[in-house]
């Protein structure tokens, strides 16, 4: 698995203005470097733990995304550093954030997570609460929280049709808050929905930024999807 070409050949055929990110997740530091020599500065990782030890590891200048789900008891350990934060799925956990931001002097950036897929295992607010949750008074007190836009998992399946529908909802609600007056903390900025396995239908249905594991890194220890 030649990573460094991967990544250059990969970089080529996306379309203007969509991020790759490159999940590394049970990737050992010797890909992540050979990536990083290929010029992506971009990792997503999706255990807290994980991520603390490659960022000390890994020079300065990479972006970090959390793109896991994230226990409000371990927010503390990745705010100094994390760049994105993908995976925000409660006003609990957006509450543990402002709280770990203010102490750490920094805003930081975040998606919220929305539930597109049919399975229940992913987590993720659903249309109605990101409708309910961007009008509460609650955005006047977190000051350290920027929201750049959403992101979303389709089902884990080979029903191309059904991933399409998926990626097409979450797009629809995307467009639909970015045309409505936001809080100053709320943009409709960044998409990312899309992986190994799904990436080209997320591409065609509006997606801004894809998490690509395996068709970069090859196949993970682990099972699940990728």
């Amino acid at each position: 698995m030649n990573i460094k070409n991967n990544i250059t050949q990969f970089s080529k055929k996306l379309p203007p203005g969509v991020t790759l990110v490159a999940v590394s997740k049970m990737q050992p530091i010797e890909n992540l470097k050979e990536a990083y020599e290929a010029g992506q500065r971009i990792f997503g990782e999706n255990k807290v733990q994980e991520m603390r030890e490659k960022f000390s590891l890994l020079p300065p200048d990479i972006q970090w995304h959390m793109i896991g789900h994230v226990q409000t008891n371990k927010v503390k350990y990745i705010i100094p550093f994390v760049h994105l934060i993908h995976s925000v799925d409660s006003i609990k956990l957006l509450l543990e954030i402002e709280k770990q931001a203010t102490k750490n002097n920094r805003i930081i950036s975040c998606l919220l997570q929305v539930h597109i897929a049919e399975e229940d295992s992913k987590f993720g607010f659903d249309e109605k609460d990101i409708r309910e949750l961007i009008t509460f008074p609650l955005w006047k007190d977190l000051k350290h929280i920027k929201i750049k836009g959403l992101m979303g998992m389709a089902t884990f399946t080979p029903q191309q049709d059904q991933i399409r529908k998926e990626f097409r909802k979450l797009k629809t609600l995307f467009d639909e808050l970015k045309e409505q007056t936001l809080p100053l903390q709320v943009q409709m900025e960044e998409l990312s929905m899309g992986m190994t396995g799904d990436y080209r239908i997320a591409l065609e249905e509006g997606s801004t930024m894809i998490r690509i594991g395996t068709a970069l890194f090859g196949i993970r220890d682990d099972l699940g999807p990728k």
